[in-house]
């Protein structure tokens, strides 16, 4: 019997100690979940933010692109704008009619492929300082405050952009 009670005693011994073993272990399995659970957040975080960053990049090279472009097509544009310019100052001269109509005809058809390129006149009523440049001044009671008196040269829009300020006249 004393050999009994002993083992008794061991086992007793033994299972109390046993719980003091998985108790470290599972504390260190926590521990490690923990651990895991942060760097998968750390890491979760940082993919986020190169995506977002990517997303931002993209979007970024895009609109260059697209002002790059806009900026060429306006320049392009812009030195055209002296032929026509002189074209139509041809036609405000005397001439052989079927040439002036041949003339006309063609400014036209620049206008038309003006307007299906999205280049626009600018209108020349009254004065605004964001679309005309005023090369002369004159005081007249019959016109308006600000009002356009003559045009000297047309001006055009790209959209929002100015292309070329018209030069104008105004009174008052």
């Amino acid at each position: 019997m004393e050999n009994n009670e002993k083992e008794i005693q061991e086992e007793e011994v033994n299972q109390s100690e046993a719980p003091k073993e998985e108790a470290p272990k599972e504390e260190a399995a926590e521990d490690a979940t923990v651990a895991l659970k942060r760097q998968l957040a750390e890491t979760s975080d940082k993919y986020l933010r190169v995506l977002a960053e990517y997303d931002n990049f993209r979007k970024r090279s895009i609109k260059e692109r697209d002002g790059i472009y806009a900026d060429a097509y306006v320049d392009c544009v812009k030195n055209m704008l002296p032929v026509i310019d002189n074209i139509e100052r041809v036609l405000t001269l005397q001439g052989d009619d079927s040439f002036m109509e041949g003339l006309k005809l063609i400014v036209n058809q620049i206008h038309d492929s003006l307007s299906k390129m999205g280049i626009k006149e600018i209108e020349c009523k009254t004065f605004d300082p964001n679309l005309h440049n005023a090369v002369m001044h004159i005081e007249d009671e019959s016109y308006g405050e600000s009002e356009i008196v003559e045009v000297f040269q047309k001006g055009y829009t790209y959209g929002e952009r100015v292309i070329r300020y018209a030069m104008v006249k105004v009174a008052n």
